[in-house]
């Protein structure tokens, strides 16, 4: 079942919970902009597997609930809108930043291959150029927007 719950890390009620099955329950806030998922514990496979992906700074910024369930922040790309990531140097220097999509001349194209799928190219690109901050506390709603995801 879907609804909405108030947030373990932020206290907000705009935190999305959707029941996978019987053992997995997924949870994303648009408060905070962390995700989590009942996977997401000490000695879970599945968490060993995370942390061996995550960049840096997403480790650090890893926020552990009072269920002992971890949150790590998320990250949204939408090939033909942007994408929304955390960027930043450290724990205590980061925001949220937001990157449009722009759309592959076909000058540029032969720089944007599909992996696998020979003589087929990216029809949009993220405009890196351009990359807007927003708040690291509120502003991942804002990030969101920014790219379309949200109404503005």
């Amino acid at each position: 079942m879907d609804e909405l719950v108030k947030c373990l890390k932020c206290g907000s009620d705009a935190c999305y919970k959707q029941e996978v099955n019987e053992n997995i329950t997924n949870y994303m806030c648009y408060g905070c902009g962390f995700i989590s998922n009942s996977l997401m514990k000490e000695g879970e496979e599945y968490w060993e597997q995370q942390l061996q992906s995550l960049p840096e700074l997403y480790k650090d910024l890893i926020y552990e609930d009072k269920n002992h369930q971890y949150w790590i922040p998320n990250t949204v790309n939408q090939p033909e809108l942007g994408m929304v990531f955390v960027n930043g140097a450290n724990i205590n220097n980061w925001s949220w930043a937001a990157v449009k999509a722009i759309e592959v001349t076909d000058k540029e194209k032969l720089k944007y291959p599909i992996p696998g799928k020979s003589g087929e190219y990216y029809k949009h690109r993220m405009d890196m150029e351009n990359m807007k901050p927003f708040n690291k506390e509120r502003g991942y709603m804002d990030a969101l927007s920014y790219i379309g995801v949200l109404p503005e």
